[in-house]
């Protein structure tokens, strides 16, 4: 017992502060690329080639020769079709890694999603009210660079007046979608594709059909005002929940925003902020 405590310090005491802080900016960037890398489909091709690497160790050290041959000569190919197949992903986490300053790096970036649910509530109720066509696509946590080519890059930040802006009939921008992330407008005019469900109502015109598109090709939520209606419309996972008030929407932007960014406290404000708007419309 002796020796194992006498190795414990010794080994303790090989230590310098130099190699504390050396590993703990190692710990602390390893962190923040997970944060950064979890964020887009990158992280799934991750896991995909640790798995193949496990499969290739494994085929190895059974001596299963013909499964470990064809797992070795598929890696090599493998990885490049990956890169290749995955490069907007991948030139997204560059993009942020890029983006990202010192102070920022080391810490998470904060953004008001409570109030970044509030604007967005705001501008689709006065579209409702004014009869004008919108389409706001909040991103999931997969990536939207396919969609963002067919449209017009802002990256500014989410307020109600933009929002209506962009929509009103006369603008150029008005004809589209615009994709938000986090608390940014990054593009707008965006095509959306067209659900090719043929069963759904006649009633539901090309806004709605190219919302309901998006949410099935992505984990993506888009947000419908009606045109004709003025009715407030969300396509979820293929789904389109129709007839929200302002509360309700208030409510289920900042369940979308959650979903995203899991926060304990985004959720008790976004409570507190329908609420508001409870009281606001009784």
């Amino acid at each position: 017992m002796n020796s194992f405590l006498s190795s414990i310090v010794d080994f303790i005491s090989m230590f310098r502060i130099a190699d504390i802080i050396d590993i703990a900016i190692i710990a602390i960037v390893f962190y923040r690329l997970r944060g950064i890398i979890h964020e887009a489909r990158v992280w799934q091709i991750l896991k995909g080639i640790i798995l193949f690497i496990v499969a290739t160790w494994i085929s190895g050290v059974f001596q299963l020769n013909a499964i470990n041959f064809i797992l070795r000569n598929t890696m090599q190919v493998g990885i490049l079709v990956l890169i290749i197949l995955f490069q907007p992903e991948l030139r997204r986490v560059l993009e942020r890694i890029g983006r990202t300053n010192f102070n920022s790096f080391f810490r998470d970036e904060e953004v008001d999603y409570v109030k970044t649910a509030s604007e967005i509530t705001k501008a689709a109720c006065a579209l409702s009210r004014a009869r004008l066509g919108a389409l706001i696509v909040i991103e999931g946590k997969s990536s939207l660079d396919e969609v963002f080519g067919t449209g017009t890059e802002l990256n500014a930040k989410v307020s109600s007046d933009l929002l209506i802006t962009i929509f009103f009939s006369k603008t150029p921008l008005h004809d589209g979608a615009v994709v938000i992330r986090d608390d940014k407008i990054l593009h707008a005019a965006c095509v959306l594709p067209l659900t090719k469900n043929e069963e759904l109502s006649h009633e539901l015109g090309t806004r709605h059909r190219a919302a309901i598109g998006l949410s099935e090709v992505s984990d993506a939520s888009v947000i419908v005002v009606s045109e004709e209606t003025g009715k407030i419309s969300i396509a979820r996972n293929g789904l389109l929940q129709r007839d929200y008030t302002e509360p309700s929407l208030m409510e289920e932007v900042g369940h979308i925003l959650r979903s995203v960014h899991p926060s304990e406290e985004t959720g008790k404000k976004i409570h507190r902020w329908r609420s508001v708007f409870s009281v606001k419309n009784k």
